[in-house]
């Protein structure tokens, strides 16, 4: 197990994970630390909804420690779901090009570390969940059934994206709840958005795997959508952007707000426009370019709280 293998494809280049100690490479590259975008994502919505949340309750910002306590759960999380992922999937990534030398089909994780290193993350993401109130903590827990039957999904339904969305946008609930102990339209509204964005980001990343996936039987809204996949996206960035704009409203939002969720339309549309799902490389750019959309979004977010609390 010495044998730290190569860099995934779609790894960012010269990682700061290719200079750990060798034994300690594979876990990291297993929790995807190599690939930060993914907790950026599940992050997103949680962030977004803390800064609703702050505009609700008439603060100049939203709350430091809920940000940073955000920020840690999805790594924490997003490692964990990534390792439980690739210990279900093992079989089916070693027969994809681009997930064949994963640390547990690459051989350089067991199984049974697997499970364990598993674990211990999820002790992590319990020690954050802890922090917040009872009814936030009550909510983390019930997307552990979301994420349990995720990595089965893409065995026998056309969307799994739909329910990676459900997990990836859990979030949505907790930074309102994490405020006010309850939930309410706005954060009910953004979750729903967030799952269409997660559908049109996903799709744009599955491209990637299209044809070994078509070859070995995985199901997915790139298959699905195929040749209508620009308009599949049109119409799913159309209906989050809505959605997000909806919620801001019933949060009692401001134009800083709306202007922000614009601004993050136009670049969910240059997402569309310049996409060619042959082109591996160029979805994997316009998929981790939604990072970019989360800071426009929460810059939008974090202006209006502050001129709320000004004016």
């Amino acid at each position: 197990m010495s044998d730290t293998g190569a860099p995934l494809q779609d790894s960012v280049r010269d990682h700061w994970v290719e200079r750990l100690p060798a034994p300690v490479v594979p876990y990291a590259r297993l929790a995807r630390l190599d690939r930060p975008i993914g907790w950026w994502l599940l992050m997103w919505p949680a962030w977004w909804s803390a800064g609703l949340a702050a505009i609700a309750a008439g603060l100049p910002v939203a709350n430091p420690w809920h940000l940073a306590l955000f920020m840690l759960g999805a790594i924490a999380m997003r490692g964990a779901g990534c390792t439980y992922n690739d210990i279900v999937d093992r079989d089916l990534d070693a027969q994809v090009t681009r997930t064949r030398n994963r640390p547990i089909p690459g051989g350089q994780v067991s199984v049974r570390q697997a499970w364990a290193f598993l674990a211990a993350l999820l002790v992590v993401g319990a020690l954050v969940l802890l922090q917040f109130n009872t009814f936030t903590i009550l909510v983390g827990l019930g997307s552990l059934p979301v994420i349990l039957i995720y990595p089965f999904m893409k065995r026998v339904m056309d969307l799994p994206q739909f329910v990676l969305g459900l997990a990836f946008t859990w979030g949505a609930f907790l930074g309102w709840s994490a405020i006010f102990g309850a939930l309410g339209p706005a954060p009910l509204l953004l979750y729903a958005g967030g799952i269409l964005w997660t559908i049109g980001y996903d799709t744009i990343y599955a491209h990637q795997d299209h044809d070994d996936d078509s070859i070995i039987g995985v199901r997915s809204t790139a298959r699905l959508f195929g040749d209508h996949t620009r308009p599949a996206l049109y119409l799913l960035y159309a209906g989050a952007s809505v959605l997000f704009a909806t919620a801001a409203w019933f949060a009692g939002a401001g134009w800083p707000t709306f202007a922000g969720i614009a601004l993050g339309a136009v670049h969910l549309g240059w997402q569309v426009v310049t996409l060619d799902p042959v082109d591996t490389e160029g979805c994997l750019t316009r998929f981790r370019s939604n990072r970019d959309y989360g800071w426009i979004v929460f810059g939008g977010l974090t202006v209006d709280a502050a001129l709320q609390a000004v004016l």
